[in-house]
């Protein structure tokens, strides 16, 4: 394992090593991408964990249930795995594929204000939630924002209107007193 990491900013979470499986080595990775063994197709990771960071290679990977068990390269036993629990599974943004026009990633969101049809400033986006139907914006009070209220806006098509990246803005269709 190497010390160098990737540029620290320039890094995106796409998983997280949970625990290890097996006397071998292999680690429980719970993937954040989708589907899930997509996390498998990167084979560079930076892991990162309470200011530590190392670099690590996959050698091979399963879905085994929901979960996926990974071999690292250079890891074989079961101790030294377990050390590795907690760790961020992170890859460089510029590793990520391209989407289309109208798609975003999560990160790109978060921290876009969120502006009303009347033009009123509701607050930021805080965090997403994945809830099945549909994904949810958490939205947080700022400085500027009409009132102190947290609200949930679904991410639908309905309710967002426009995304801004350049503006830092996002216009949604949503009574302010809902």
């Amino acid at each position: 394992m190497s010390a160098t990491p990737a540029r620290a900013d320039d890094l995106m979470v796409i998983g997280k090593i949970v625990s290890v499986h097996g006397v071998r080595g292999d680690v429980k990775v719970f993937s954040f991408t989708d589907p899930i063994d997509n996390l498998l197709d990167y084979t560079s990771w930076t892991l990162r964990r309470d200011g530590e960071i190392r670099q690590i290679e996959l050698t091979s990977g399963r879905l085994q249930n929901k979960v996926l068990v990974a071999k690292l390269k250079g890891l074989d036993d079961r101790e030294e795995a377990r050390l590795l629990a907690g760790f961020e599974i992170c890859v460089p943004r510029s590793l990520l594929p391209d989407l289309t026009d109208g798609e975003y990633y999560w990160y790109q969101l978060h921290g876009l204000k969120v502006i009303d049809q009347l033009g009123q400033m509701l607050g930021r986006i805080d965090h997403l939630l994945e809830t099945g139907a549909n994904d949810v914006m958490v939205i947080k009070p700022c400085a500027d924002s009409l009132d102190d209220r947290e609200r949930l806006l679904p991410y639908t098509g309905q309710c967002v209107l426009a995304i801004d990246l350049a503006a830092g803005e996002m216009q949604v269709e949503w009574d302010a007193d809902f």
